[in-house]
């Protein structure tokens, strides 16, 4: 076969550029080759850290010589040992690991794997600082929080293109209640270091009067607390009944001045149990990174109560009931917007409701509950006379109740209602006497309110020039009526044992459903941990 010379140097002209492509190409070039192959290999297991190289063309964030990358480096390493301050577990981040693993690189492919390694951590320091270290619903499942995540791609691409130290601070969340627990846990290191309150109180409850060295030892934990000023009395006079009584309101208990068993159970727990509570609450403030609402409602699940907050300051507040601590009545939280009120509203029975509790009354007397109404699948009212309630069960019971408006309603005269696949909502409530309760948990997971005639006038101010007259007027007529709220308001259903208040001041709150006991454990598990800190 005769091969043209046309032919012959088109094949002499690619094998020359092949060998330049393996053979004479540059040292540098080499390298820059392998850094970017073992960043591929590396990051190809993390389908956004794989995207945001290539979207880079595989250059490094971290490893490069430039003045840049070494202050990403520096700033980047600073925050991670720092990140038990804000009650993180900083093991998981391993900084001593990663600046081994730098040291140690001498090829460009380690520097490869360093690079991708740094944007691993990165990624899970950003995220666990932003939106927490737990999933709320793999604590407890009755954590219904929705957590603001954000794209973790995102995470790499901004802080391309941002000061890294402006970038960190960006991250936790800039409430102010954020920044007071930080405060407060950054004091309660400093007084764990210091020995904490001192020694317990030894005796069951004091009282008044009373003398004694568990006297003395109540003096000194309330000094320690800062709730008594300093004072050399043996006695339960009326300024230590005073300090109780600060303790008390503080801790949500009957500001009576007695230090009977629950009180002294409070005041006897440490320092460290209570630090516990705080870094839980900055967890669970992180999981609500986001905007909550100029104006929105805040119920605090084990505080008892339903605020209303304008422009971060809380312009209403009332005392609440909040679900029982059995089976499956505990309140959940979440957060959801209010839409509208019904004021006069019929109470439609839940069908676990009618199950546990009113089936198996009707099966022992038809007539039980006359005041209820039982409808079938089409409304129409059902002649109780004529149904053999034995017949059924929780499973095939095939009729509705529903109790008509009235002073008696189990609603009372007005529900708030914001729509969601819980079926929980705000309501009035005949049982008055409940308010009056320390601790008020019996609902079946709804929250009564004891003012709900103030907070419908709260929320219907901002639309009626006469909110009391408005609502009254339509509570009149006795008729079930919906009244849209023209602007509807955010609600947020919390769960914080421990709080701040405007003046700053730290509150504690008892852990009515154990969900705080839950998440500590899942914290401590994932390597967050106590620390004393000398200052």
């Amino acid at each position: 076969m005769v091969i043209s010379t046309q032919f012959r140097s088109f094949v002499i002209l690619l094998t020359w550029f092949v060998s330049s492509l393996f053979l004479l190409q540059p040292a540098q070039a080499l390298e820059v080759t392998a850094f970017k192959q073992a960043v591929a290999e590396a990051a190809s297991s993390d389908e956004d850290i794989a995207a945001f190289y290539r979207s880079s063309g595989y250059d490094s964030l971290w490893t490069g010589a430039s003045a840049r990358e070494r202050k990403r480096r520096a700033v980047f390493l600073k925050a991670l040992s720092q990140a038990g301050i804000h009650g993180l577990p900083a093991s998981r981040y391993d900084v001593e690991g990663l600046k081994a693993q730098m040291k140690a690189a001498r090829t460009q492919r380690e520097l490869g794997r360093v690079e991708v390694a740094l944007s691993k951590t990165f990624l899970m320091y950003a995220r666990d600082l932003q939106t927490g270290v737990l999933i709320p619903a793999k604590v407890d499942r009755a954590i219904k929080r929705q957590v603001p995540y954000r794209d973790r791609k995102s995470y790499l691409v901004n802080f391309s293109k941002s000061s890294p130290g402006g970038f960190f601070k960006a991250l936790a969340p800039k409430t102010t209640e954020y920044s007071a627990l930080l405060k407060e846990k950054l004091r309660m290191e400093r007084l764990i270091a210091k020995g904490g309150w001192g020694a317990q109180v030894s005796a069951k409850s004091l009282k008044p009067g009373e003398s004694g060295q568990p006297v003395v030892a109540l003096r000194n934990r309330l000094i320690a607390m800062k709730f008594l000023r300093r004072t050399n009395s043996q006695v339960y006079d009326n300024a230590m009944q005073s300090a109780v009584q600060k303790f008390q309101a503080a801790h949500g208990m009957d500001a009576d001045g007695v230090a009977g068993v629950d009180t002294i159970k409070e005041i006897n727990k440490s320092v460290e149990t209570r630090l516990q509570s705080v870094i839980v609450a900055m967890e669970r403030e992180r999981w609500v990174n986001q905007d909550r609402g100029k104006r929105h409602i805040l119920v605090n699940i084990p505080d008892f109560t339903a605020k209303v907050i304008d422009d971060g300051k809380v312009t209403f507040e009332t005392r609440s009931v909040v679900g029982a601590n059995k089976s499956d009545r505990p309140t959940p939280e979440f957060s959801d917007v209010m839409e509208h009120m019904v004021i006069n509203p019929s109470w439609y029975v839940p069908r676990s409701i009618i199950a546990k509790e009113y089936l198996p009354k009707l099966q022992r007397n038809p007539n039980a509950h006359r005041y209820m109404e039982i409808t079938d699948n089409r409304g129409r009212r059902v002649d109780r006379s004529r149904v053999n309630f034995a017949a059924y069960n929780s499973r095939n019971f095939p009729f509705a109740m529903r109790q008509p408006p009235s002073q008696r309603n189990a609603l009372g005269l007005v529900k708030f209602m914001f729509p969601n696949v819980h079926n929980i909502y705000l309501h009035d409530t005949p049982a008055k006497n409940l308010f009056g309760r320390e601790v008020r948990a019996f609902s079946h997971g709804c929250i009564r309110l004891a003012d709900p005639f103030d907070f419908a006038y709260t929320l219907l101010a901002a639309q009626s020039d006469d909110p009391k007259d408005t609502f009254q007027s339509i509570l009149a007529t006795g008729r079930e009526t919906k009244v849209d709220l023209v602007d509807p308001v955010p609600v947020h259903l919390i769960y914080r044992t421990a709080f701040t208040t405007a003046k700053g001041k730290t509150e504690f709150r008892r852990d009515i459903y154990g969900r705080d006991a839950k998440i500590w454990d899942a914290l401590n598990r994932a390597g967050v941990a106590l620390r004393a800190v000398q200052g």
